[in-house]
This record gives C-alpha cells, sequence and structure tokens, in this order.
C-alpha cells in the first residue's frame, strides 16, 4: 500500500509540472490563423500562426480560453492525456447569433452607477501584501517576460541569442504574445470593480456572453487609451457605448 501511494504521488507532482504543448485550431479541417489562446490558469497566452498552429506552456487541468473573431468562445481543459502527448487540436465553431433569456437582478439596482455600486458585495481575497509577507511588493515577472528577455541578452562580442531571434521571428512572436497578454490583464483590471450583474442589467449582456462581450472590448482601437486613464466615468461610458454596439451587432435588443 505504501509503494503504490508513493507512485501516486510521484504521477501528482509530475502531472504539475508545466510542460509545452503544441495545438492547433481547425475548422473542417482546415487551420485558423491570428486565434487567441489563453492559459487563465497560468495568466499567459499566444496566437496561432498562419496554419493555426501554436504552442504554450501547460500544466495538467489548466484551463485555456479560445476566441477568434466569427467564432464561438470556448473553453478547453489540458487532460492527463493531451499533456502526455503534447499536442492537442481544438475544432472551432462559427459564431451564430441567438437570442438569450432576460436575467433579473438580485441587487435592486437603481440606475445611479454611483450607488449601484455601493450595493453589490465585495469578495477581496487576501494577498500577500495585504497578510505582510516578504517580497509583498516585489514585481512578478511572467513566464512570456522572461522568455523575451532571454531571447534578447547574451554574452560576449557578438551575442548570438538575440541575433538569432531575431532572424527566426522568435523575439517579434514573443513581444507580440506579451502586448496580448496585457491587453487581457488590464481587461481584467479595469473589470474588476464591477460585478457581472452590472453588465447583465445595465448594459443587457446575458451572462453567458460576458466573456464575448469583454473581448469585443478589448479589440477596440480606443481600449488601451481608456484603461490606462484611471478614470472609472470614463471606462463605464466606454462599457455602456461598447454593450450597446455589442447588442446591436448581435441582435439582442
Amino acid at each position: 500500500m505504501l509503494f503504490a501511494f508513493n507512485v501516486s504521488a510521484q504521477q501528482s507532482v509530475v502531472s504539475s509540472i508545466p510542460k509545452e504543448i503544441q495545438g492547433r485550431t481547425v475548422e473542417n479541417g482546415e487551420g485558423i490563423p491570428d486565434v487567441h489562446i489563453l492559459n487563465l490558469s497560468a495568466r499567459t497566452a499566444t496566437i496561432t500562426n498562419a496554419d493555426g498552429v501554436f504552442r504554450l506552456e501547460v500544466s495538467q487541468g489548466d484551463t485555456l480560453m479560445i476566441s477568434a473573431v466569427r467564432y464561438m468562445r470556448m473553453m478547453w481543459v489540458i487532460s492527463p492525456e493531451a499533456l502526455e502527448a503534447g499536442e492537442i487540436e481544438i475544432p472551432l465553431q462559427p459564431f451564430v447569433n441567438e437570442l438569450d433569456e432576460v436575467v433579473v437582478s438580485p441587487y435592486a439596482l437603481t440606475g445611479d452607477l454611483a450607488e449601484d455600486l455601493t450595493r453589490i458585495p465585495e469578495n477581496k481575497a487576501p494577498t500577500s501584501y495585504s497578510l505582510n509577507l516578504p517580497n509583498a511588493t516585489a514585481r512578478k515577472y511572467t513566464p512570456t517576460e522572461n522568455r523575451l528577455h532571454e531571447a534578447t541578452t547574451g554574452g560576449g562580442l557578438l551575442p548570438l541569442n538575440p541575433l538569432l531571434n531575431a532572424i527566426t521571428g522568435r523575439t517579434k512572436r514573443l513581444k507580440k504574445q506579451l502586448a496580448v497578454e496585457h491587453r487581457f490583464a488590464k481587461l481584467m483590471e479595469i473589470r474588476q470593480p464591477f460585478a457581472d450583474s452590472v453588465f447583465v442589467d445595465q448594459l443587457g449582456i446575458p451572462e453567458e456572453r460576458l466573456s464575448d462581450y469583454l473581448y469585443f472590448c478589448e479589440v477596440d482601437s480606443l481600449f488601451t487609451d481608456v484603461a490606462y486613464s484611471g478614470d472609472q466615468l470614463r471606462i463605464w461610458a466606454f462599457f455602456r457605448r461598447k454593450g450597446e454596439e455589442y447588442r446591436k451587432n448581435n441582435d439582442l435588443d
């Protein structure tokens, strides 16, 4: 029994070790380019190439969010078999407009944003800073940032690492991937003060479409300027305008 327990524990540890896998997004067997692959568990991201192929570091049980224009957003959980094989194929479904049911607010919202925000319960998880832990304020770099640093640095009179990565296009791909991660992280930051019910009841976004609506906001050309403004009223006005556009584009009115 002790031997069996040790084997099981060892397998559990191995399955938790991150591993880079190769994936491909397809429709009817054809690769789909420019698909955003977000590892929600590890908070990393990448984009598929012209053949729909991508590479991403994952662990067993990680949840991937796959999104692309004209396709339904979907979640994909990394299974033990996929992790062992080191490759996955993800079929995407074209997006089809549908009418959704109305969700009634549980918070008796008034329509006044300043007042309604005080009615919504806020559950703050403990952080290393709130617990006064050592190095609580130290910045943590993402795997992509670490890989980009490795790709652009080197020693000697002629550092070969940056040169080779520039020639092969790896540095450019890493910079593009890092930009995607930064936009996604900023989106999660500015939407954090707003509970799901605010988007559902005040903007008329069906709850099951919140992820798709937020991606619709993220790809707007004005997103970066608004997101980094620090102006809550301007951010809310942006969310409202995009809500109107989203409902109109998807026949939800």
